[in-house]
């Protein structure tokens, strides 16, 4: 099977409760502390971490606890870490008689936020390049399920915190050059397999020649569409009309994966190797990774290493830089509102 289609569609075998409604991998293992705003601009939900260890009892039917004991050839599981939640979803660690931990995630939810997840991480995973953990499934929870509408599972990672700056540069770097796992990456397409979101925003992905088209239709537009904002979105296609030209420099652009949200509560070690989790994938600019740079705090040494083995375009590289900043500024008024707009307004008006 090819590389995209495992992307969005296997999953680990399943019983005869899920074989007819199996998903596609997804989520992301971890245990950490409550991410950190920077300053004002980054608001996260809660999460929750009391921490409820407890000795495995017999798997109920339909229970994640049945899903791995059947599925991963791990061995039954031993305990069961009830380790916290966020405003969507409750987190728990399995460990197992061989050894091996799985994390999982379920929610009252549809499958999709966790697809477009797990597709994404699945995606990065591919690379071989930072640290991400390896999904198992992701999809609907078997019928009479007393764990919600949806879960993940994917092996377990102590994540840590944050490490050196220049080999997060260069790892990151690595994985935006690593040739694509998708076929229409591969051949030149901007977008992604699954729609996802950024934030609990929806995030179109769909495939597109032009990333200049991509980001304008896919991005900009749709940010300033959900807004319902006449202002910004006058503004808006005024900068669509002007955004060519600060391409132009770039030649040929060649799809790159990108984490999509990657600010300073999404990156972490494991083992002391970079990280990153949380992400809202797809394929396109590599320039775009630094659009949440306003609250990931990225060193010089990070961008030195960076810039190394992805050689910095300079002509219009503040145009672009400035472009992306917005859209993620666009995506924090739809969420969250209050001075976000303003910060939109001046960025807007900064590039015409």
């Amino acid at each position: 099977m090819s590389d995209d289609a495992m992307i969005t569609s296997i999953t680990a075998p399943s019983p005869p409760s899920l074989a007819s409604r199996a998903g596609a991998f997804a989520g992301v293992g971890r245990s950490l502390p409550d991410a950190h705003t920077n300053g004002s601009l980054r608001r996260c939900p809660s999460r929750s971490h009391s921490l409820a260890i407890v000795s495995a009892a017999r798997a109920e039917p339909g229970s994640v606890q049945e899903w791995i004991e059947r599925n991963l050839d791990a061995g039954a599981v031993t305990n069961v870490n009830r380790g916290g939640s966020s405003g969507w979803a409750e987190f728990t660690t399995y460990d197992t008689e061989s050894g091996k931990r799985f994390f999982a995630k379920t929610s009252r939810k549809d499958p999709a936020m966790f697809i477009g997840e797990g597709a994404g991480l699945t995606a990065m995973f591919k690379t071989n390049t930072l640290a991400i953990p390896e999904v198992h499934y992701a999809g609907p929870t078997p019928e009479g399920s007393r764990e919600g509408n949806s879960f993940i599972v994917m092996d377990h990672l102590n994540f840590g915190a944050r490490g050196d700056q220049a080999e997060f540069g260069r790892l990151l770097a690595m994985m935006h050059k690593a040739t694509p796992a998708v076929a229409e990456a591969q051949a030149g397409k901007f977008g992604f397999t699954v729609d996802n979101t950024c934030g609990d925003t929806p995030q179109p992905n769909g495939w597109m020649d032009d990333w200049v088209e991509f980001f304008t239709e896919r991005r900009i537009k749709h940010q300033c569409r959900l807004a319902r904002d006449a202002q910004l979105s006058e503004l808006g296609d005024l900068i669509c009309e002007k955004m060519p030209e600060w391409f132009e420099p770039c030649g040929v652009i060649t799809p790159s994966i990108l984490h999509g949200d990657l600010w300073s509560g999404n990156i972490g070690t494991v083992d002391g190797k970079p990280s990153v989790f949380d992400p809202a994938v797809y394929y396109g600019h590599n320039e775009a990774e630094f659009g949440m740079s306003w609250c990931a705090g990225f060193s010089q040494s990070f961008y030195d290493a960076y810039f190394e083995v992805m050689p910095k375009v300079e002509e219009h590289f503040d145009e672009r830089r400035r472009l992306y900043l917005l859209y993620h500024y666009l995506n924090h008024y739809n969420l969250f509102g209050g001075g976000y707009r303003g910060q939109c307004l001046e960025i807007m008006k900064g590039l015409l």
